[in-house]
């Protein structure tokens, strides 16, 4: 029964997303690739292949247990986002976790990756509408900073409401035996609230900052060579009708 629970969970949640990606893809952004095309699923999954890969290069934080490790996978998904829409950064997050696990497995119940999956999406997602709203360097700054704010806040809750307690229960390990975990790298976590205050939150910053800029570094110079190719695709269109 938990493990039922923790897969219709995911399901609901990956719907969810998914749902609330589209609408307000077609709500707000007015400069989006259309949801189907050959282009648009070669670039998807291109990018989210990229980021399966990332995903198995994992770095361990002085300040957190070394079940939180931090891996630059949402960089290619953020260039995505950017470049396709929203729809395509959640696709290319739910993609990227199901290469994962092709290549490498789960070492963490599955809790880890539904967490990746989850939590990047709160990332991705409100950076890809703030920039689609409304285009440019400014607001790809703005969108960056308002994903790793959301990636954050979500990020911590959802880890203290639901993420620890259900790797606890379905790992077969004692919260108590998580949090002294978390106590051997600092003596300040000593419950749920203080793990979170002292890993979750610094590691969800430290990822969405050191992403946000190689994703405005890198996505300035990948953009033009990513719009010439759409320039050159419109002209062949247009010489065939």
């Amino acid at each position: 029964m938990e493990n039922l629970s923790f897969i219709l969970t995911c399901i609901a949640i990956f719907a969810g997303l998914m749902l609330a990606a589209w609408l307000l893809q077609r709500l707000l952004c007015r400069d989006t690739k259309p949801l189907t095309g050959t282009h648009y699923i070669t670039y998807t999954a291109m990018f989210a292949c990229m980021a399966g890969v990332l995903m198995l290069i994992e770095i361990p934080l002085p300040f957190a247990p070394p079940f939180y490790k931090i891996d630059l996978s949402e960089l290619p998904i953020m260039i995505c986002t950017f470049y396709l829409g929203p729809v395509a950064g959640v696709t290319a997050e739910l993609i990227k976790v199901l290469v994962k696990l092709l290549l490498k497995g789960t070492t963490t119940a599955f809790v880890g990756d539904f967490a990746n999956f989850a939590v990047g999406c709160s990332f991705v997602l409100p950076a890809s509408l703030v920039y689609h709203a409304k285009p440019g360097k400014k607001s790809a700054i703005l969108g960056l900073a308002v994903g790793t704010l959301c990636m954050t806040v979500f990020g911590s809750a959802f880890n203290a409401i639901y993420l620890l307690p259900k790797f606890a229960a379905l790992f077969g390990m004692p919260m108590e035996a998580i949090i002294g975990m978390g106590t051997k790298v600092n003596a300040r976590i000593n419950s749920v609230s203080t793990l979170v205050l002292f890993a979750v939150v610094p590691f969800n910053l430290l990822k969405g900052v050191i992403v946000s800029g190689l994703t405005f570094l890198l996505y300035k110079r990948i953009s033009p060579l990513l719009h010439k190719g759409d320039e050159r695709r419109a002209e062949r269109k247009a010489r065939r009708a």
